[in-house]
């Protein structure tokens, strides 16, 4: 028999158990549970009203810090733009009235009315606007203050497509304009800059966007669709996103344009042409060029583009002014070309790489198998984006672009004088072959810009089927 529970103890809520083969006493206290009475579908509306709230404080921490960042914004703009009062700036430091470049600018006469424009663009009514933005966000009116704010972003596409321009014209004016630069360097000597630039003054606009952005996307994630707001904070989303696309679009051209330009710097003279309009930078490096007949392999300085690959080679090192740059040799055009792994398909030290044009064919080789695998990668998808897309049935068009750079004319242009003195200027390109090229050319004409169309006229009737430019 178990023996009773002790005084005091509360017997409903414990029970002895004596096991049989061991003289082990157990307790096993038995704990009641208490349910809540509410029904599931309270439950569930308690969760949701738990998430909305989770979105509210989360948004309310995203508004907070959106208003403060403008009005730190705005402040910034004013010392670039207007004159304001140094009370209402910065508390403290005094009613003096400063201001600092457009307007001082513009009254003192430092610099030309065009010039101006160049650098500062339309920072004013970018400021402008931003102010009334500010004053809806103060009052929480995020919605409808970002539904008035969209419609002015063109004032951003004027100021992000000029930014490039805005530094090169203020760099040139640095170095020749003797005043200017003595203004600029007491302006930003003053405490209200804090030690700013006015350089980084003018790519405020630019970060801006970018904030815009991740603040616009947290706020509509934790708005209800229910909300008035939420249309209005979607479409602001999508009209941000659109500019921050365009400011990304125009800093890989400007890059690219860099990239261009260093590639020319670095040919001797200027027969060789580079820099053309839709043309892109992809890479560069040394391959060894395997010679058809017995010669020695030599290295080459490659440049690969969109639509050519550049062969150059080193000036002598004895030359008094071009010992550190490229001659140009061969331009070959990526339209026709096709390119296979001849070795280097497996883990080996290196491999060869064979290109195949309609007049020329190119073994480069490379000691290093992850270099000439990059190669080969860059070659097939820059001619792969070239080749001509098929419609309807049987029928391919050729890609709506515009022509290769003029180093195609040049050697047409070699091509005819000396046909014109072997031959008596007669044309020996078969009558396929002009064909083709008439087509080409008219199909160039119909997407290329209004300054190439000349060209390509000149073009049509010249033979198109050369597949490398001596240069």
């Amino acid at each position: 028999m178990p023996s009773e529970p002790e005084k005091g103890s509360q017997p409903e809520k414990s029970a002895w158990i004596e096991s049989e083969d061991v003289n082990v006493r157990i307790a096993v206290v038995a704990v009641t549970m208490s349910f809540s009475p509410c029904p599931p579908d309270a439950l569930a509306g308690n969760s949701i009203q738990q998430q909305r709230d989770r979105w509210e404080r989360k948004r309310n921490v995203v508004a907070r810090e959106l208003v403060l960042t403008e009005q730190h914004y705005c402040q910034q703009l004013a010392l670039v733009t207007t004159w304001e009062d140094l009370e209402r700036l910065k508390p403290g430091v005094g009613t003096t009235i400063n201001k600092y470049f457009v307007e001082i600018l513009k009254a003192k006469g430092t610099l030309r009315q065009d010039i101006r424009e160049s650098i500062f663009s339309s920072i004013k009514a970018i400021h402008s606007v931003n102010q009334s933005l500010l004053v809806h966000l103060e009052n929480g009116y995020f919605g409808r203050g970002f539904d008035q704010f969209c419609p002015q972003l063109h004032h951003y596409n004027v100021f992000v497509d000029n930014i490039y321009n805005a530094r090169k014209v203020l760099v040139v004016q640095l170095k020749k304009n003797k005043a200017f630069r003595r203004f600029k360097k007491l302006q930003e000597s003053r405490p209200e800059f804090n030690s700013q630039k006015l350089e980084d003054l003018l790519h405020l606009p630019i970060e801006r966007i970018e904030q815009y952005k991740r603040f616009l996307q947290v706020m509509a994630a934790n708005t209800s669709p229910d909300d008035p707001e939420f249309q209005q904070l979607s479409r602001a989303v999508a009209a941000v996103e659109l500019l921050h696309q365009r400011i990304q679009k125009n800093t890989r051209r400007h890059e690219n344009h860099l990239q261009l330009c260093r590639v020319q710097k670095l040919l001797k003279g200027r027969k060789t042409k580079v820099l053309a309009a839709e043309r892109w930078y992809i890479r560069e490096g040394w391959l060894k060029v395997v010679p058809s007949k017995g010669a020695d392999v030599k290295p080459k300085l490659f440049f690969l583009f969109s639509d050519m690959l550049l062969q150059t080679k080193r000036c002598s090192s004895l030359h008094p002014t071009s010992s550190d740059k490229f001659i140009g040799q061969h331009a070959y055009p990526l339209n026709q070309c096709a390119v296979e792994k001849v070795f280097g398909h497996t883990k080996s030290k290196g491999g060869l790489l064979s290109l195949t044009f309609p007049r020329a064919k190119l073994l480069l080789m490379s000691s290093n198998q992850e270099d000439l695998n990059d190669w080969y990668q860059s070659l097939c998808s820059a001619i792969r984006k070239l080749e001509p897309k098929p419609t309807s049935g049987h029928e391919r068009v050729e890609p709506m672009q515009e022509p290769f750079s003029s180093d195609a004319e040049n050697h047409n242009s070699l091509i005819n004088s000396s046909s014109s003195n072997a031959n008596g200027k007669r044309n020996m390109a078969s009558t396929e072959t002009g064909e083709l090229s008439q087509r080409h050319a008219a199909e160039w004409e119909g997407s290329a810009p209004k300054r190439m169309k000349q060209a390509v006229s000149e073009q049509s009737t010249e033979s198109s089927s050369s597949s490398c430019v001596i240069l």
